[in-house]
């Protein structure tokens, strides 16, 4: 039987069975998040894990945001994620997708007098749909020439019909439409539970029904306190007003004075695709709103599932977590590499922490708390 002349119930039917085909999540663990989509979140989904939209076909949303790693790069030992077309790279670390939907559109905090928001590292982005509309057409990722050659491979999909019975009987009339409500199914997808579930350890701890260790314990006040750690001051661990769990991050933009990764594969790209090779920099924040004053900022992440989610900061220049605290602790007192841009460095909340070894453990100890799939023992 034709997807075409399948009834709405049927197509829906098969949803499930064709994402567990094409994307290899492991649907069958007892810690996945099991949640109940509408039509359009559905057919987003199908279009997440839709390996007929790249040029070369073969990569899909799935390959560089797992949805076994919290949406994120699945190839831990790249700093950057590999493109549909053999041997590009792009320039950034991928930032996870999960809690994404939480992140506000770009604006100016009129009292802060700070940026706030945006998708992707540097904000360009204000929305899901509108990130969702980046990768399929970058040269470095999905590799398509134009949307029309999207076009064409979205209406050879076996649920093509799909797009009309969500969108109306126009959904695929011309290649701008028919992109657009891609992108909007794809950002629909993205909303669910399944890229927000809320089940860390800490989200247990929270609703009383977990301890957190002794270690666990520690480096959360180390995290929270002004004092030490001072990690609370972006990475906010408390409730929201209107009750939404802590997402640890204030959406804000810092310059961390992170060094160059020499080990990024984008410096050796051809130069039609990276012109100043190893001279390359990348200056975040500054280029998205045109302000140097604003050069080598990055939007602070979520801390959720940082401990799954490796390498970190924007160009993946480190590889564990503790690396990263051990940075934030020390880069003004030991011996680090220059940071990239040295321009707008945050000199006042990191740098000179100091943090004894066994705290620096700790901290990373209730990060680890924060990755989401835990069940209290005896479920």
């Amino acid at each position: 039987m034709k997807f075409q002349a399948a009834s709405k119930h049927v197509l829906r039917g098969l949803v499930l069975c064709l994402v567990c085909i094409t994307c290899g999540c492991n649907q069958s663990n007892e810690n996945a998040t099991v949640v109940s989509l509408t039509p359009k979140e559905e057919l987003g989904k199908l279009l997440f894990f839709e390996k007929q939209l790249s040029d070369p076909e073969g990569q899909d949303c799935s390959d560089c945001h797992d949805p076994n790693l919290a949406f994120a790069d699945r190839n831990t030992g790249l700093p950057v994620s590999k493109g549909a077309i053999p041997g590009r790279y792009g320039n950034r670390n991928d930032m996870p997708v999960a809690y994404a939907s939480f992140v506000p559109p770009l604006h100016k905090d009129s009292v802060e007098d700070i940026w706030i928001g945006g998708l992707f590292w540097d904000g360009r982005a204000n929305d899901l749909a509108e990130q969702a509309m980046g990768p399929p057409l970058n040269s470095l990722e999905m590799a398509n020439a134009d949307t029309a050659s999207i076009f064409k491979k979205i209406i050879n999909l076996e649920y093509s019909i799909m797009f009309k019975e969500v969108y109306g009987q126009d959904a695929l009339s011309n290649p701008d439409i028919a992109y657009h409500n891609m992108a909007d199914a794809i950002a629909a997808y993205e909303r669910t539970e399944e890229f927000r579930p809320f089940s860390s350890k800490f989200d247990y701890f929270l609703k009383g029904e977990a301890e957190l260790s002794e270690q666990e314990m520690s480096g959360m006040a180390l995290f929270v306190s002004e004092l030490k750690g001072n990690c609370a001051a972006c990475h906010p661990h408390t409730t929201l007003p209107d009750g939404t769990p802590p997402l640890f991050t204030d959406f804000s933009y810092d310059n961390l004075g992170a060094p160059k990764n020499p080990e990024n594969p984008f410096y050796s790209l051809a130069k039609d695709l990276n012109p100043e090779g190893k001279d390359f920099v990348d200056l975040g924040l500054g280029v998205t709103v045109n302000d140097a004053a604003e050069n080598g900022k990055f939007r602070v992440p979520t801390l959720r599932n940082v401990a799954i989610t490796s390498p970190y900061l924007h160009n993946g220049v480190f590889k564990s977590l503790f690396q990263v605290v051990s940075f934030y602790n020390s880069r003004d007192v030991q011996s680090w590499p220059e940071p990239e841009v040295a321009e707008n460095v945050n000199y006042e909340e990191m740098g000179d922490l100091g943090l004894t070894t066994q705290e620096m453990e700790d901290i990373v100890a209730f990060l680890h708390t924060l990755t989401d799939g835990w069940m209290p023992q005896g479920e």
